[in-house]
């Protein structure tokens, strides 16, 4: 896995660190948003919480992950799945909360139309997120 985050990171133009290595392998293995408070205490061993908020600011800032829409009020963030290479919308998919297990995830799949606004609004992001029991708790 080691070697597979230090290639991520380094294909978004992100120093190596332990910190980065540890956050994202997290996010792969999980598979579903995580909260702050989800890394803090899944990586509390190895790293304080002003670390993993730098590590997931700049992850953010690089595109790498991206802010999901949750009803607890937490903000939980969730690996972008796009090429680089190409201009990606993360923030178009849908999002999907199981009512069961809690976890949020991003459904790909699923893209919302764009919303025309009315003339002097500027859309900034636009969210969805559907409520109800996932695949692996149905």
């Amino acid at each position: 896995m080691t070697e597979k985050t230090s290639d991520i990171l380094k294909e978004n133009n992100l120093r190596v660190t332990s910190c980065r290595r540890d956050v994202l392998a997290t996010f792969i293995g999980k598979k579903v948003a995580l909260s702050h408070a989800d890394l803090e205490e899944e990586l509390k061993e190895n790293f304080d919480r002003v670390t993993i908020y730098r590590t997931l600011k700049t992850f953010l800032d690089s595109d790498l992950i991206h802010k999901v829409l949750d009803d607890s009020g937490t903000t939980k963030y969730a690996l972008c799945a796009h090429d680089h290479d190409e201009a990606h919308h993360d923030h178009e998919h849908v999002h999907f909360k199981c009512e069961v297990c809690g976890n949020t995830n991003c459904i790909q799949e699923l893209n919302l139309p764009k919303i025309l606004l009315p003339e002097g609004y500027i859309s900034k992001e636009t969210s969805l997120l559907v409520q109800g029991i996932c695949k692996n708790c149905s």
